[in-house]
């Protein structure tokens, strides 16, 4: 079993909400908008909203930052870099890029569940140049094991 890390949290606005999971099951904790004033997205438009939080990741994990479901389905609100990835050596304001696939304007207000956080484990690797590479069965590029 993983010992969940403990992810410190700094609130950088009165109106900032700390991360919280939803359910007892959930693997992400969503992530709330912090704004000044409400943030309007036109379809096809994307915006970059602050959440009023940085965190402290511990090395050896990542922040990785998904879309909603709900907002997903519902609206055609996404994360536009889906994941987007928050290094443990950042202590910036964590910020989601938001990008508005739906129909219909979409309004980002103070308090508004954004997205979803998880701190999920990650490898370091050692790149190693090398004049040759193990050969295996695949010989193509994008796309060529089928759809």
């Amino acid at each position: 079993m993983i010992i969940a890390p403990e992810v410190k949290v700094r609130l950088l606005r009165e109106s900032a909400v700390m991360p919280k999971f939803m359910s007892e099951g959930s693997a992400g904790a969503d992530l709330f908008a912090c704004v000044d004033s409400p943030v309007e997205i036109a379809p096809g438009d994307f915006s970059t909203i602050p959440t009023g939080i940085a965190i402290a990741i511990p090395n050896g994990f990542e922040g990785e930052v998904r879309p909603r479901s709900g907002l997903a389905k519902r609206l055609g609100v996404t994360v536009l870099n889906a994941p987007g990835t928050i290094d443990s050596d950042y202590r910036g304001e964590v910020c989601v890029i938001l990008i508005n696939h739906g129909k219909k304007t979409f309004t980002v207000e103070s308090g508004n569940r954004i997205a979803q956080l998880l701190i999920k484990p990650v490898a370091g690797a050692r790149f190693i140049e090398s004049e040759n590479l193990s050969e295996t069965d695949r010989n193509g590029g994008f796309g060529s094991t089928g759809i």
